[in-house]
């Protein structure tokens, strides 16, 4: 029957495997509340032609004659298909087409996304003016989601969940192209499709949606009467690059099903070939060219080189550029604070020309290379600027393809001979009169670096003639990340310029007076240098990897994982003549062939190297350090940097023009320090790096901000996996000593049984209990821990040393394997004692009085332990009483989240003190039953006690953070937590020796030896001697143990076996 079962549940657990797979098939319309729907080919019919006929009647009476070559049918579908544009509806709210559920989450500002496919062109239905085509439209209101896949046109649907609401429609109508506005392509469709529904006469349509699971069953009503226009241009240039849209219901306005008109926009694909040929718009921004802008003449080197396309496209295809603010405006608070051509809503007004969060995304970018006058320089370059708020997904803003007021289509010109890209601009959606054309675009890619300039790519939007709507010119940037500088842009050699050495000096000289020490630093401790045994440019490189620090955070004035914590990056920019990383093999001079050892000996001020990084910062509590750019001295002798600060500040307009000491535009007044953990003993010395961050200006200056100061979490440096791995291998080594030591403490506990048996009962079961649930916690945990490991082997670097990595396998399981068996001993030995103490209640005269009991044993250790944890607990809460007593979760060292409730983790850690001290109980059970012999032997109690207190004396000696390079598994004690701290591994220790030195003193004198010591005066230290539990003859007491009273031959025999 068993076995059967076991069967049913192995078919049944592949019939969910089989059918989940099945389902995988089938396309899901959404992450919550979708319907499974085949992804079967479609058969188009088109029915309802004649009535498309009627309703298209205005687009088919323009139409003019189609070409009669057969490449529009395999066209259209890649031309006229778009993704992720605009739709908006302009009847203040009235008649809605679909409701939105926002009330419950907090998502930013929730975009109208719409999505459009031709999925049919039908060669049958055609004439010379049309041919019959099919689309499907996926249309909505979404906080964190794109309109990516085509719906399935079988079943259009609404559906809607929290944060998320979209319709599907499915459309059958005509092409046709006419010469109206230039020339354009119309599509005119209708659609079907299921609305959700409104309640009559009702001040909320959308009441259901107020109503628990309205995701599961939203009511919906359906509707055949939606007309769809959509008007491509046919030439796609600067100013006619715009798909506009239109959908309306054909129902009357009193029906449920009408909702008021809907406009859409977007543009043409990647598939449709730009037509560059603006030159006259481009002219009037451009010529003469270069047009010198406030960058022109700036103090850094520009990229002239024959790939400057492919790098732009690089360094911006779906990144975000960041907006400067206007610190040089000085004007009213309305000019100085306009996002320069861009629409300057509520959101964007708050941040008063600081544009903090506000930034800039390059898409749509096309490049024409051209040869002018014999000269292979030139480029032809179109694009779209987008402004994103600081409320919208950046991701959502980079696939967006709507033109509106925070988009500026842009076309120009870059040459070599300046490496200017000038461009001009053109606001929102266009007209054939070229109206919005008025903004100017200049942008660079720089060569050279500094302090004050981290920027890639540079530039700015400027008005031409003033225009329409005048504005103060508007920076943007991208900082330089050194991981991104390879390939065609490293092949140019940027570089960087040190301005701030003399400065970072008088750092140093302030931070590091002479003392003792920074001498035994020096001598004893190694900390990241570069390597003897590269090229100095590869040994540059590789020290810079050391020195770059993406990790967690904490504040240094608390030592506590709990608290909220930052994630610190410090990407290192330049290291002494290297900028970046070192990539090209191909590079060869003398000084890069030569190994760096063979140089002569540096002194003290030459092993100082020149370094660069830039630091981030992230939550609400480092609002000041958006960005923070520093440069100094790396001293490679004590592992610290000496550094000046520059950050980005984001404060208002007005503040910022007002410092007069800012230096393009950053406040340059921050001296930081760095310390990194050595290289070497780093069981010895906390492996964390430490942060120092202040500003030199005087508290009542605006720019002024409080001293930071972080310890980060554990740093791995590159090349410590074989020393991580050997640790490991030394911990478990240790581990298997001390449990092989233990098992033989029991097997002498349980081979002394036999020559002392009359004994055995009064070994307390209460303390073999407490090691039996110590032995079992391991086995219970350890399980889900292998098969963990097992699960994410797969993921695991393959650079790491398998060999080595088998080895801790082998380690682990060996140790699992000795708890097994020390649990089983430990089992088998309580087995032993409670057989002991049924013989003695067998045996005539029955006295059951004789039998030691565990009752006061049992009471008198859980009260002690008791009143001990909330004690310990009390003085924890003290020390800790700037936080309060709660549920945090957090990430530990191995970067796994862990949810923790400090009383659990407490009451855990106290259960290893617990353990530690196992002999309380027996010592209680000696002073209750006034103990006349030894139930335990030397080498047992002493030997267990050496073995509980050896990791206390491990996490005294080794590094302050216990196991900083993988997750916690102590089996005694985890200081982490900061429950038990140096003391407790120094007075746990002698606590536990003090109960060994009085279970020793208890057996060495018995119980009336003891008596007549403690007697004092007419009072005794212990109670007056009792004959309950007198203790017989060991010669009756054998006789019993060996026959008993109702026991034959034959039970005696299976005793003695067991």
């Amino acid at each position: 029957m068993k076995g059967f079962l076991a069967f049913g549940g192995i078919f049944s657990g592949l019939l969910v495997l089989f059918c989940f797979g099945y389902a995988k098939s089938y396309l899901v319309d959404g992450e919550f509340g979708g319907r499974l729907r085949s992804r079967n080919s479609m058969t188009y019919k088109y029915e309802r032609m004649d009535e498309v006929k009627k309703e298209c009647s205005f687009v088919l009476s323009s139409a003019s004659n189609l070409r009669p070559a057969d490449d529009i049918v395999y066209s259209l579908r890649e031309e006229l298909s778009f993704l992720n544009g605009d739709w908006w509806q302009e009847s203040n709210g009235e008649d809605p087409i679909m409701p939105f559920d926002n009330d419950t989450l907090n998502l930013g500002t929730p975009s109208k996304l719409v999505s459009f496919w031709v999925t049919d062109v039908s060669r049958a239905r055609r004439s010379k003016k049309w041919i019959g085509v099919s689309g499907a439209l996926l249309m909505g209101i979404t906080s964190d989601s794109l309109f990516m896949e085509k719906p399935y046109e079988g079943s259009p649907h609404f559906d809607i969940w929290p944060g998320h609401s979209q319709l599907s429609v499915s459309f059958q109508g005509v092409y046709a192209e006419s010469e109206k506005n230039g020339g354009e392509r119309v599509m005119c469709l209708l659609g079907q499709t299921m609305l959700p529904s409104r309640q009559p006469e009702s001040g909320d349509p959308w009441q259901w949606v107020k109503e628990s699971g309205y995701v599961n069953q939203p009511p919906l009503v359906q509707d055949d009467r939606i007309l769809l226009v959509l008007r491509y241009p046919r030439t796609f240039t600067l100013v006619r690059r715009s798909i506009r849209g239109s959908m309306k219901s054909l129902n009357l306005k009193s029906n449920l099903k009408f909702f008021s008109k809907i406009s859409m926009s977007s543009w043409l694909a990647a598939s449709a070939n730009y037509e560059f040929g603006s030159e006259k718009i481009v002219s009037r921004a451009c010529d003469p060219y270069p047009y010198k802008d406030s960058l022109m003449n700036g103090d850094f080197d520009v990229y002239k080189g024959l790939d400057f396309c492919n790098i732009l496209d690089k360094f911006t295809k779906q990144e975000a550029l960041t907006i400067v603010p206007n610190w040089k405006c000085n004007g009213t608070d309305d000019f100085c604070s306009k996002l320069g051509p861009f629409r300057t809503d509520k959101e964007i007004k708050v941040t008063d020309g600081s544009f903090k969060d506000v930034k800039l995304v390059i898409q749509d970018f096309r490049c024409q290379e051209m040869t002018v006058q014999g000269d292979p320089g030139f480029r032809r370059i179109s694009s779209v600027f987008r402004a994103v708020p600081p409320s919208e997904k950046k991701f959502i803003a980079a696939e967006r393809t709507g033109l509106n007021n925070m988009t500026l289509s842009a076309e120009g010109i870059w040459k070599s001979s300046s490496g200017q890209l000038c461009m001009v601009g053109c606001l929102g959606l266009l007209d054939s009169e070229h109206t919005g054309c008025h903004s100017r675009v200049c942008l660079y890619i720089p060569l050279s670096f500094s302090i004050k300039q981290r920027s890639i790519i540079m530039g700015t939007f400027s008005s031409i003639d003033g225009g329409t709507r005048p504005y103060f010119p508007l920076s943007f940037d991208k900082l330089v990340r050194p991981a991104e500088l390879w390939d065609q842009f490293t092949a140019a050699r940027p570089f960087y310029k040190y301005s701030k050495i003399d400065a970072a000096g008088a750092v140093l000289e302030k931070s590091e007076p002479f003392n003792f020490g920074n001498i035994v630093k020096k001598s004893l401790l190694k900390f990241p240098k570069l390597e003897g045994t590269e090229t100095f440019l590869v040994s540059l490189s590789l020290l810079s990897e050391d020195l770059t620090l993406h990790i967690p955070a904490v504040p240094d004035s608390f030592s506590s994982s709990f608290l909220s914590r930052t994630d610190f990056q410090m990407e290192i920019v330049s290291l002494g003549p290297l900028f970046g990383r070192y990539w090209s093999p191909n590079v060869s001079t003398t000084e890069q062939e030569n190994p760096y050892h063979d140089k002569a000996e540096y002194t003290e001020k030459q092993l100082l190297l020149n370094v660069s990084a830039q630091i981030g910062l992230t939550g609400k509590s480092y609002d000041n350090f958006s960005v923070l750019f520093v440069e100094g001295l790396y001293n490679q002798h004590v592992g610290k940097m000496y550094l000046i600060g520059c950050r980005d500040v984001r404060a208002s307009w007005n503040i910022l023009h007002e410092s007069m000491d800012l230096e393009a535009g950053l406040d340059c007044q921050i001296e930081v320090m760095v310390s990194y953990p050595p290289t070497t003993a780093s069981w010895l010395v906390n492996p964390t790096a430490s942060i120092s961050i202040s500003s030199r200006r005087n508290e009542d200056d605006p720019l002024y901000f409080r001293p930071v100061k972080l310890q980060t979490f554990p740093v791995v440096y590159r090349g410590q996996r074989e020393d991580i791995l050997s640790r490991r291998g030394v911990e478990g080594s240790l581990r298997i000593l001390t449990l092989s030591f233990a098992i033989a403490c029991l097997l002498s506990q349980i081979f002394c049984i036999r020559d002392n048996a009359d004994s055995v009962p009064y070994i307390s079961l209460v303390m073999l209990g407490t090691q039996a649930l110590g032995y079992s916690l391991p086995l219970i945990t350890g399980a889900e821990a292998i098969f963990e490991k097992m699960s994410s082997e797969s993921y695991e670097n393959p650079s790491y040393d398998l060999e080595k990595s088998q080895v801790i396998r082998v380690i682990d399981y060996t140790v699992k394997l000795l708890v097994l068996v020390a649990f089983s001993l430990t089992l088998r030995l309580c087995q032993k004692v409670w057989r002991s103490r049924i013989r003695l209640l067998t045996r005539t005269p029955l006295e059951p009085h004789r039998v030691p009991n565990e009752k006061w044993v049992l009471l008198t250790t859980l009260t002690i332990h008791v009143i001990g944890y909330a004690i310990v607990l009390f003085v924890h809460s003290l020390s800790t009483s700037h936080r309060p007593l709660q549920t945090e979760r957090f990430i530990d060292s191995s970067g796994k989240s862990q949810t923790l409730r400090e009383w659990e983790t407490e009451l855990e850690e106290y259960s290893g003190l617990i353990q530690d001290l196992f002999l309380l109980p027996q010592i209680i059970g000696n002073y209750v039953w006034q103990l006349h012999c030894k139930p335990l032997t030397k080498f047992y109690y002493i030997g267990i006690t050496a073995v509980r207190l050896l990791p206390h004396v491990y996490d005294f000696v080794r590094s302050p953070i216990p196991n900083p390079y993988f997750s916690e598994e102590y089996e005694f004690v985890n200081p982490r937590f900061n429950f038990f701290s140096k003391f407790g591994d120094i007075a746990i220790p002698v606590t536990a020796a003090v109960l060994a030195v009085i279970a020793y003193v208890q057996q060495r004198w018995n119980y009336d030896k003891l008596s007549q010591i403690l007697m004092r005066g007419q009072s005794k230290l212990l109670p007056l001697g009792s004959k309950v539990y007198e203790r017989l003859s060991s010669v009756s007491a054998e006789a019993e143990l060996s026959s008993g009273v109702n026991a034959n031959a034959g039970n005696q025999k299976d005793d003695d076996g067991e």
